[in-house]
């Protein structure tokens, strides 16, 4: 690309950014407002292989304070490979995901998380290689129940490495959360304006797992760099109207490695930044 086209698509990306204008689009309406019928809340379930999980939050060993837990947050590249609990993957999804109430009779869904709209467009899926008895293979949360679906196993580990982009380190990983967009969902409510606003809410699912995952002594590292038809094959998405946005290596981490975890950044150090 020439300076020209490069200097073109910034310009696009920062108008992308801005606040939404009716005088973009003076005579939008939404499926909304045109009171079509909106989409169901949440996907239905593809699999009879369901995993009720456990709520018992109250036996998680959480010592930080919330300032602790705040200032402690940090993006983790090593793992440990030692197996989560299922206790503590129902925490994670719950905190990133959970529905706590549903507006209306089947209106919206209020969740542990922000989101414009209460449109919660997003799906979690994962791949899951250490949690003690589970195993090693695909699976969807379902939000509704608050339970897991077992996709399929998966032991194609390249497959896995290609669906972020050949970052060797998080292979390692106990799980790997990929978010989907299911993209109606939000469209229905605001049309030409959603994406910014979807964009912003995935964002609050990450922060929440990062959150999350720091009171359990675990790592995570929010990842923007991924493939998308390997992510969209893995989760048989059709890659128009759902696609994965955002995806997120979790997984044990030891205080011994920070060396290690350094290691990421020597560049800064190599090139005197």
């Amino acid at each position: 690309m020439d300076e020209r086209e490069v200097k073109e698509v910034i310009v696009k990306g920062r108008n992308f950014m801005k606040g939404m204008s009716d005088d973009l689009y003076p005579d939008f309406e939404s499926d909304q407002q045109k009171m079509l019928k909106q989409p169901p809340l949440v996907k239905a379930p593809v699999s009879d292989i369901q995993i009720d999980l456990p709520t018992d939050f109250e036996n998680l060993e959480i010592s930080h304070s919330f300032e602790e837990i705040i200032n402690m947050r940090s993006s983790h590249r090593v793992f440990t490979e030692e197996n989560l609990t299922l206790l503590q993957l129902s925490y994670l999804l719950w905190a990133t995901q959970g529905i706590k109430s549903i507006r209306g009779k089947s209106y919206a869904t209020l969740r542990t998380v922000p989101c414009g709209g209460a449109r919660h467009q997003y799906e979690t899926y994962m791949f899951i290689q250490h949690v003690e008895g589970l195993k090693k293979g695909l699976y969807h949360y379902l939000p509704m129940g608050h339970k897991l679906e077992f996709l399929g196993e998966e032991n194609d580990m390249e497959k896995i490495s290609d669906s972020v982009c050949e970052q060797k380190w998080a292979l390692k990983a106990s799980v790997i959360f990929y978010w989907s967009i299911v993209s109606y969902r939000v469209e229905w409510r605001y049309g030409v304006f959603a994406h910014r606003t979807a964009l912003i809410d995935v964002g609050h699912i990450g922060q929440n797992l990062y959150l999350a995952a720091t009171a359990l002594d675990l790592g995570c590292c929010g990842v923007a760099s991924f493939d998308h038809k390997t992510c969209c094959d893995m989760f048989s998405l059709d890659g128009d109207e759902e696609f994965v946005v955002y995806t997120a290596p979790l997984g044990t981490v030891s205080p011994d490695n920070i060396e290690k975890e350094q290691d990421f950044y020597s560049f800064v150090k190599e090139q005197g930044l």
